[in-house]
């Protein structure tokens, strides 16, 4: 079974310069973990809740420097900064994807070893879908299980 069959082809994308408070409220509302960050179809990287959250980590300095503990709740503050940021100022680029003709097998293991739930899908530098766990797992649960259960 290919990655082609059981991918989303239209995945929610955003681009370089949407504002993160959009992206953060598609994060919240729809339980998007990561989004694909594409301009002109062209896969340029993907934000992810972890790039939004990383930003208000303290710093190795910050946890070495003194004897207190950091003030978490004062870091959480810095959200409100965080979110007037744009996308191009956290993604991750050069992201690793699979292709639509590879076996979604194979896709899973690129993704345990990564310790992804979801990637994007390209053929050529383009966004073709986006593939999750769940998605592989449902599939093979349908080919396997699914007619003899009911």
């Amino acid at each position: 079974m290919l990655v082609s069959e059981i991918m989303t082809r239209t995945p929610k994308t955003v681009t370089p310069d949407t504002k993160l408070l959009e992206v953060v409220s598609l994060m919240c509302l729809f339980r998007y973990s990561g989004l694909p960050v594409v301009e002109d179809g062209k896969l340029l990287g993907i934000i992810a809740e972890k790039d939004v959250l990383h930003r208000m980590f303290p710093t190795l300095e910050e946890v070495m420097d003194g004897m207190s503990a950091p003030d978490y709740d004062s870091m959480m503050l810095q959200y409100k900064d965080v979110v007037n940021l744009q996308v191009s100022d956290l993604m991750t680029p050069n992201v690793i994807t699979v292709g639509p003709d590879m076996h979604i097998l194979r896709a899973a293991t690129i993704m345990a070893r990564h310790k992804f739930r979801r990637i994007p899908v390209a053929d050529g530098g383009q966004l073709v879908g986006m593939l999750s766990l769940g998605d592989i797992h449902k599939a093979i649960f349908q080919a396997n299980l699914a007619e003899s259960i009911s």
